[in-house]
């Protein structure tokens, strides 16, 4: 937006194939832009509602991996809890732990109270734990495969009868989500290569919704794509809540930690520096947790294994 308006003379918005107005950049603002853009105000992008209920669906306690060390966290049903941080300070780390593709050297990670071994990915999905991680095209999809395939992904074992997968409910279930999120492609064989980055961060969200996790985490859901898709991801974001899942989202945009977030947990170096909850949180209260200079780096010179005896029970 801002070489938007350090380069532009006029600036046209274009929204769903059609022109949505043409600005003078001296006559206008980015607020105005973005209403163009996504059809409402941008005050309207977040949907906040307090839904969060007393019970802990994710509880981390002392959870120390290669790059993170002595980790409590809870996160409660309908709870948005943001993970907020600079470059390099633990977070993504944490969500790859969580999710079963680092190995957990010491504490606890439990799912409704019941300790889990994370041992594989395998071992997180079959506790109700998803993600959708940092880089969705290196982590998350089959670019060369179709919308239902990376749709089906972590669920073929719901899908199957005897050893076969039953193509008919595939292709239902991937439609049906297809749809509910809005994903714009022209058939659900299209491959996702071909999607645009907001609607294959849809897939991504669509695969999980299809689980139905307790808990999702969302690490960057909004990076890389446009603003109409940002309100349609937050829009998805709120309703995950209203059905009680836990949610975990890491995001590197204050505003957006800001706007989604009931509590906001600061890392720096591997460990957790502060947390704020929704009415206190402030963009200058935040960079003062991330930036704090009291903690060293988290070191360990204990090779990296996948052996289960270092899993947290």
């Amino acid at each position: 937006m801002k070489e938007i308006f350090r380069l532009a003379d006029r600036i046209a918005v274009l929204r769903d194939g059609a022109v949505a107005g043409v600005l003078e950049a001296r006559d206008t603002n980015e607020g105005e832009v973005v209403r163009l853009m996504v059809g409402r105000d941008p005050s309207s992008l977040f949907v906040r509602q307090d839904v969060a209920r007393d019970e802990v669906v994710l509880q981390l306690e002392g959870v120390t991996t290669d790059d993170v060390s002595d980790i409590d966290l809870q996160v409660r049903a309908g709870e948005v809890v943001a993970l907020a941080g600079l470059m390099g300070a633990g977070r993504s780390e944490l969500a790859l732990a969580l999710a079963g593709d680092r190995p957990v050297r010491s504490g606890r990670v439990s799912v409704n109270g019941r300790p889990l071994r994370l041992r594989s990915p395998r071992d997180a999905i079959r506790a109700s734990i998803g993600l959708a991680p940092e880089e969705r095209k290196a982590q998350a999809l089959f670019l060369h495969r179709s919308i239902r395939d990376n749709t089906s992904l972590v669920s073929l074992d719901r899908l199957r009868r005897w050893r076969f997968v039953q193509s008919r409910q595939e292709k239902a279930v991937a439609q049906d989500f297809s749809d509910r999120l809005r994903v714009r492609t022209p058939s659900i064989e299209h491959e996702v290569r071909k999607l645009s980055g907001g609607n294959q961060q849809k897939v991504v969200l669509a695969r999980w919704l299809l689980r139905k996790p307790k808990v999702l985490i969302l690490d960057e859901p909004t990076r890389g794509i446009d603003i109409g898709a940002k309100a349609e991801i937050y829009r998805i974001i709120a309703d995950l809540a209203r059905e009680g899942v836990a949610l975990l989202v890491i995001s590197s945009e204050l505003p957006e930690v800001l706007g989604l977030a009931d509590r906001i947990v600061v890392m720096q170096n591997g460990r957790i520096t502060g947390e704020l909850n929704r009415s206190e949180a402030t963009e200058e209260a935040i960079l003062n947790l991330a930036m704090a200079d009291d903690l060293a780096p988290v070191a360990s010179d204990r090779p990296h294994t996948d052996s289960a005896d270092g899993d947290a029970r």
